[in-house]
């Protein structure tokens, strides 16, 4: 046998090459299937999706919070809407649920630091939060 043909001979190559695409393959097949027959994250909620405004009264220390647009919170996506963080008296302050634009809470603020709107989700406790705001007192 010449030297030059081991070097240019690649006949065992392309079998090999061609079993393991399609064993890759088969898994990647079976783990789609797999997803969408057991129905794995299908229990997910999206979080409403939402813009918030902002009024800080230096004189009283309230915040008061506007929905300004986007998704309404409502019973089918939301179990609660609250208002959270350490500034925040009496924390967390919960809204009514119906959400939607226009609606307002005003919360009593102790100090400066961050006051988050905390969602939660009705199906299974996931939470998220949709907006926050720093407060100072300067």
């Amino acid at each position: 046998m010449r030297p030059s043909r081991l070097v240019t001979d690649d006949d065992a190559v392309s079998p090999v090459i061609g079993v393991i695409l399609m064993v890759a393959i088969t898994v990647i097949l079976a783990a789609v299937i797999g997803t969408f027959v057991i129905g794995i994250g299908s229990n997910q909620q999206t979080t409403p999706s939402a813009s918030f405004d902002y009024v800080y009264s230096v004189s009283n220390d309230r915040l008061t919070v506007t929905h300004q647009g986007g998704d309404t919170f409502n019973n089918e996506n939301t179990a609660s809407l609250s208002i959270r963080g350490e500034p925040v008296q009496n924390d967390p302050v919960t809204w009514n649920i119906p959400v939607s634009a226009g609606d307002r809470q005003a919360v009593d603020i102790d100090d400066t630091g961050t006051v988050k709107i905390v969602w939660t989700a009705n199906s299974g406790g996931d939470t998220n939060v949709v907006g926050s705001y720093d407060v100072t007192t300067t």
